[in-house]
């Protein structure tokens, strides 16, 4: 006799709650509050340096402590919540997407210097060959690379795009990032808006066509990286002092003020550019995601 077909047992409700977008969501942050309260009593147990820690003096160990939890915190909700690999964090596509996105991000940012310097907005004044590079690299690079791609792309925007599409994750993944930047020194609505619309919008549209957080991790670290410690232009509004001793001369709207050049109209118009066409490609695939309530279902036979 034929064996009897195996009936899977639908998920109890508690469970489909928690693996819904919304569930998701709040897990993995409710994961990201407890694993930081613990690194921070483990943190203090070492007798590590404590409060507001210059760039200079940063430390891996520093640094690991500061993004152990979010890592961390998004592996558990990848396996244990979601029950699948990391796809998006492959170890054997990180170097090649590394090196793909902080090539990108580097030339992205200097191709904005490049105008600006053009536009006789950025003044090279000289070269400090005494600049400190670990601490900076160290906190810009690495861990607003890792960190808040983890936060924005890897779960606000992923999982935003699974239950409401792609268009609502971009707005909403970009929202976010720019609210995140608003309590920066010398923000402004419009510094905030900018980093939302230039950044917030690119790399939302790169993690949909590449599916790979190490190119998005990469292209930020090299944004942050080329334009403080090598540039020497304030980032996100953190006054900064590369290898390139410069300064900005013109109006706010042109250089971006004290917040940096990401407040400037020339990287949100160069980088509205590269946004455009990383949607053309996706509009090419086909692959942008409507509602999951507007997706066919597939037909049962």
């Amino acid at each position: 006799m034929p064996a009897e077909p195996t009936v899977a047992t639908p998920p109890s409700l508690p469970l489909r709650v928690l693996r819904s977008p919304l569930g998701r969501i709040v897990a993995f942050f409710a994961a990201l509050t407890v694993l930081v309260i613990v690194a921070r009593s483990i943190y203090a147990a070492l007798g590590l340096p404590k409060g507001d820690i210059p760039f200079d003096r940063i430390t891996p160990t520093i640094e690991v402590f500061r993004l152990a939890p979010a890592v961390l915190a998004y592996w558990l909700l990848v396996r244990v919540v979601e029950h699948r690999r990391v796809d998006e964090l492959a170890p054997r596509k990180a170097l090649p997407h590394v090196l793909l996105g902080l090539a990108g991000g580097a030339v992205v940012f200097s191709l904005v210097v490049g105008a600006l310097w053009a536009l006789g907005a950025y003044v090279v004044d000289g070269t400090n060959r005494d600049a400190h590079w670990l601490g900076p690299v160290l906190a810009m690079g690495v861990g607003a690379g890792v960190g808040e791609e983890i936060v924005s792309r890897g779960v606000i925007f992923r999982i935003v795009e699974e239950g409401l599409g792609t268009w609502a994750a971009l707005l909403v993944s970009a929202a976010v990032f720019g609210g995140l930047h608003i309590g920066n020194p010398n923000a402004t609505a419009w510094s905030a808006l900018a980093i939302a619309l230039e950044a917030g919008l690119l790399f939302g549209l790169l993690y949909h066509v590449t599916r790979s957080l190490w190119v998005c991790m990469g292209a930020h670290a090299a944004w942050n990286v080329a334009q403080g410690p090598f540039y020497g232009i304030p980032v996100s509004g953190f006054e900064q002092h590369g290898f390139l001793v410069a300064h900005m001369q013109g109006p706010d709207w042109l250089t971006g003020g004290a917040f940096g050049a990401e407040a400037s109209v020339v990287a949100l118009g160069l980088c509205s550019v590269v946004t455009a066409a990383c949607l053309a490609l996706a509009l090419r695939r086909g692959s942008l995601l409507a509602p999951a309530w507007r997706r066919k279902r597939p037909a049962v036979a």
